[in-house]
């Protein structure tokens, strides 16, 4: 075998590999192609603006409940669900914010303010339960609250989660009731449902004073 031989049947082997690792590689998923939650109005990892803070309970903000955006469902998507929830409240078991139920899959944003009044919400869409439950300082029970950490403590977090559900009802799926609990809500999203959950994507932002 001469050289030019040699390397014309070298390049042939290179060439086939090349073809048969291409056949055989799993595909890699892109950073773009996950399911994400993100905020025009809070930055993951950053401080919460007033805007967006408690009127209530010694704290003086604004109370509007932040925009949010959302993409790359995962395939089967028949809706979502949010909530937000402090892990650091002093209360033994954290504080929920805010949860909105059943939101239809055809929806993939919030617009500021849609968890200050059910009528902002899209259609379909169901306020819940969160632990300003008749406290009065949310507006009305199911609306947002904002942040309001005891004066001194360092600053809490405050995690923004959206969950995508094979199922158009949470409540009717799981056999609980629409009045049920955010943390009810949460067994049944982290555990009870299981496999119709098809996915979550979350952020996290401060905030203390």
């Amino acid at each position: 075998m001469n050289l030019n031989t040699f390397a014309r049947l070298s390049l042939l082997g290179a060439i086939l590999a090349g073809a048969a690792g291409l056949v055989s590689a799993p595909a890699i998923a892109h950073e773009s192609d996950k399911f994400t939650l993100s905020s025009p109005d809070v930055m993951a990892g950053g401080k919460i603006d007033n805007k967006f803070v408690l009127n209530g309970f010694g704290c003086e903000g604004g109370n509007i409940s932040p925009a949010l955006a959302w993409k790359n469902a995962p395939a089967g998507t028949r809706s979502f669900t949010l909530q937000v929830y402090d892990p650091d409240a002093p209360s033994g078991s954290g504080w929920w914010h805010w949860t909105v139920y059943n939101i239809p899959a055809s929806v993939t944003q919030l617009a500021q303010g849609a968890g200050n009044a059910p009528a902002a919400l899209p259609a379909g869409a169901v306020a819940g339960a969160n632990d300003f439950q008749d406290t009065g300082a949310s507006g009305g029970n199911g609306n947002y609250g904002g942040p309001c950490p005891p004066a001194g403590d360092k600053p809490h977090r405050y995690v923004f989660t959206i969950y995508a559900l094979s199922v158009d009802d949470i409540d009717a799926a799981a056999g609980i009731p629409k009045t049920g609990t955010a943390a009810l809500h949460g067994f049944v999203l982290n555990k009870g449902l299981g496999d119709k959950v098809l996915g979550k994507a979350s952020f996290t932002a401060r905030y203390g004073r």
